[in-house]
């Protein structure tokens, strides 16, 4: 049986846990999730590589929810880096799923943005696992999870 890792924080504002979950458990079975919260968003990389290490994990997400300031911004792009290095380490899939605060308008909006773009990441977790041939369908057609899709450039 796979197992599905989901690292998020605390500091996030919106439960993208939750969303990942209900998303994973409506898009089929065959695997088994495991969940582990930590403080921050710069904690995220240990905690995937223990999802990994621990817990035999085969594709983690990485939930964060940065604010909206410099420094926040910069702790987003450290924990990134932290991230791919963790993937390249364990030879591992991680995606990626952060919503900065300052890409929606107000708080109802943060809200679906962190809904939606958690489910649409939650899809591909689920596709990279299962269906592999549905993300090569998508590839070149401009796909944006949590916003309208770019579409395909044509020559």
């Amino acid at each position: 049986m796979k197992r599905i890792g989901i690292a998020d924080t605390t500091f996030a504002r919106f439960d993208m846990a939750a969303s990942a979950v209900d998303e994973l458990k409506q898009l089929g079975a065959g695997y088994k999730i495991i969940r582990y919260t930590v403080p921050g968003i710069k904690d995220l990389p240990v905690a995937t590589k223990m999802l990994f290490e621990e817990q035999s994990c085969d594709i983690v997400m990485a939930l964060g929810m940065p604010g909206a300031q410099p420094i926040d911004k910069q702790c987003a792009h450290e924990a990134s880096l932290g991230l791919i290095q963790t993937q390249l380490l364990t030879n591992h899939h991680i995606i990626e799923v952060f919503v900065h605060e300052d890409e929606a308008k107000n708080e109802k909006e943060l809200a679906r943005l962190a809904d939606r773009r958690t489910r649409e990441h939650a899809e591909n977790v689920f596709n990279l696992l299962f269906k592999p041939e549905k993300l090569r369908r998508k590839a070149g057609k401009g796909a944006r999870q949590g916003f309208e899709d770019a579409g395909p450039l044509e020559v």
